[in-house]
């Protein structure tokens, strides 16, 4: 293509640098090659998914690197990330390059060296290739981890589209969570207002139906609440019904994606998980179990445990026993909380269990 020696863009980017933070990164140390940290944005109209991998095993090609006395030589272990497309592509190939590297938040370090990988992103194809960022024993002496804390820069770069003009027309992802979330925030149209912990709460008798089975016995199954326009809730402090509510209208969390402290956030599913046990609603109890799955440490193992017993989750329960039974030092930590004797208290039954993990553990 000729032209007169300036410059000339024959392709638009979308780019978006972003820092992910990893508190608490001795914690990884527990995570398997398969687990990852997760953080969502939002770039040229696409929901993107950066996972971070503390413990990558890259397989060696080469069958002769590979030595036939030590299978652990087959491999070696990264720190690594990789980038995942979670929506639909509004359009049939995105490119896309993903760049990242290590930063010291206070500067006294220069950042590591920047690693890439680009992509063709499709229906079929929604995984990258992973960024290989540096090796996991070199790590610890690198002088990146500052005060149990990894700070990674991410770039994500979104090459516009290169031939627009034969190209039929692309909708646009769902908007639906997003206009339900506006309906909730304006009420308008609300024909019931929940009363809960001093607060008002309006919303839609059909929506809550249509997404809780308990909500629909309630407004449209005989019973008393059913031409009410008001109802008292009990038990239940009014930001977890608010947040459960959002979850119904928008199948979202945001309070367990990042947008509280992590103690709170912990808090918080607990609260949310006993609220979706209630009120049915299976998939958020799911995504607050596999919340506090991740989180399991000495002050909220037994309190956990305690819940997971009460609401039948024997995924977190088994995550929980596992904890606590994993030397001696921690199940003495953990007997001396305030949240053990909540434990004797609300399930004594469960210490059987507890016991016999123990033992199975000999320790």
């Amino acid at each position: 293509m000729e032209h007169d020696g300036t410059n000339l863009t024959v392709a638009e980017a979308v780019r978006s640098v972003q820092l992910l933070k990893i508190d608490g990164y001795c914690a990884t140390a527990a995570m398997e090659a398969l687990e990852f940290i997760k953080s969502r944005w939002n770039i040229d109209g696409h929901e993107w998914e950066i996972r971070f991998y503390p413990d990558h095993w890259h397989f060696f090609e080469d069958e002769e690197m590979i030595c036939p006395f030590d299978d652990q030589l087959d491999h070696s272990e990264w720190v690594a990330l990789k980038l995942i497309l979670v929506s639909e592509p509004q359009r049939d190939k995105l490119r896309v390059n993903l760049s990242c590297r290590l930063v010291c938040p206070s500067q006294h370090l220069d950042p590591s060296q920047e690693k890439a990988v680009s992509h063709v992103f499709n229906s079929h194809s929604k995984c990258s290739p992973e960024v290989l960022l540096m090796l996991k024993h070199e790590l610890p002496s690198s002088g990146y981890i500052v005060k149990d804390s990894l700070t990674v820069e991410c770039t994500i770069t979104v090459l516009g589209d290169l031939d627009t003009a034969d190209k039929e027309p692309v909708p646009p992802p769902s908007d639906l969570r997003q206009h339900l979330g506006e309906l909730l925030e304006s009420q308008d149209g609300a024909d019931v207002t929940f009363h809960v912990s001093g607060e008002s709460l309006a919303a839609h008798k059909a929506i809550l139906a249509a997404r809780s089975l308990v909500f629909k016995a309630k407004f449209f199954g005989g019973m008393e609440e059913t031409s009410s326009e008001a109802v008292v809730i009990e038990d239940m402090e009014a930001a977890v019904f608010k947040s459960m509510l959002h979850f119904i209208y928008t199948d979202m969390a945001p309070e367990l994606d990042g947008d509280l402290e992590p103690q709170a956030a912990v808090i918080m599913a607990q609260h949310l998980l006993a609220a979706a046990d209630r009120y049915g609603l299976n998939r958020l109890k799911l995504i607050c179990e596999c919340k506090l799955s991740g989180g399991i440490d000495i002050g909220t193992a037994a309190t956990t445990l305690a819940l997971a017993e009460q609401h039948h989750c024997s995924l977190l329960k088994a995550k929980c026993l596992e904890f606590v039974t994993e030397s001696p030092e921690t199940l003495d930590a953990v007997l001396a909380t305030d949240g053990y004797a909540h434990l004797m208290a609300t399930c004594p039954l469960v210490l059987t269990e507890l016991l016999r993990a123990a033992r199975g553990r000999k320790i």
